[in-house]
């Protein structure tokens, strides 16, 4: 760990005297789960020495720290992406700093789109296995991630439970990480079909390497917010995405909960 990063976890730590062991990150348009936070304590992303900002509206940047029915527990309202600019070390500084305040399971969240006709916009989709599509590394066609430790199936099972005491239906399924920053063409929802993808979106997946290389477990639930290119004819557009999470507001709230709930049991 860096002197830097140390420096971070040892000032919000003064600050909070934060002892919990579960974080979440919010992706676009869901940080209002915050809301539903006691005692809750604000930390601007900027108030943090050293600490990046993120650039994308629905992002406000700033870490609460609160409890969720006596739950301690720490969000981060912002995430930063690869398309932004940021070395992957940046994108995954959150995580590594959710390390060095002691986070054992850590929920991420996000915004994709849906490839798969019967999971409409306004479903929430939990992450079972993940693909790299930013083909940084190399052209070929990449490999499914759904092992440990990046996947726990007694961790994926907490959610599948929230859903059925939630009441809240949930879809399962594969998400590709494309690097943007724009949408993608048709032709590459084919690929990514043809490779069984469900959902495809622009972060998550290096965040969930890196809290599993950690030794964090860690949970991905996608809002599908739009369909992808070309499986309608509808537009893409960052304003769909946000207006979607806001209607799937309140059916991810109670599944977060409950999932809160369920990793708060361990």
């Amino acid at each position: 760990m860096s002197i830097e990063l140390q420096n971070m976890a040892k000032d919000i730590l003064n600050r909070t005297k934060f002892q919990g062991k579960i974080a979440i990150v919010l992706g676009s348009g869901l940080g209002d789960f915050t809301e539903n936070f006691t005692d809750p304590t604000v930390i601007p992303y900027a108030s943090i020495k050293g600490y990046p900002q993120p650039t994308v509206e629905g992002h406000a940047g700033e870490f609460v720290f609160g409890k969720l029915d006596n739950i301690s527990l720490v969000a981060a309202r912002g995430r930063f992406h690869f398309y932004e600019g940021h070395s992957i070390d940046t994108v995954t500084l959150p995580i590594r700093l959710f390390k060095a305040l002691g986070i054992k399971y850590i929920i991420i969240t996000n915004a994709a789109g849906s490839m798969k006709k019967e999971f409409p916009p306004g479903k929430l989709m939990l992450i079972t296995r993940h693909l790299d599509c930013t083909f940084r590394n190399s052209s070929k066609d990449p490999s499914w991630v759904d092992q440990a430790p990046y996947y726990f199936e007694n961790i994926l099972n907490m959610v599948r439970k929230a859903s059925e005491l939630t009441h809240v239906p949930i879809a399962e399924g594969g998400y590709c990480w494309t690097q943007g920053p724009v949408y993608e063409t048709p032709g590459e929802i084919q690929y990514f079909l043809s490779l069984n993808g469900t959902a495809v979106g622009m972060s998550t997946a290096p965040e969930i390497e890196t809290a599993g290389d950690l030794g964090i477990k860690a949970i991905g639930i996608s809002c599908l917010t739009n369909y992808a290119a070309g499986i309608t004819d509808q537009p893409l557009t960052h304003q769909e995405v946000m207006e979607t999470a806001d209607l799937a507001k309140n059916d991810f709230s109670a599944l977060i909960k409950e999932t809160i709930n369920q990793l708060g049991s361990i």
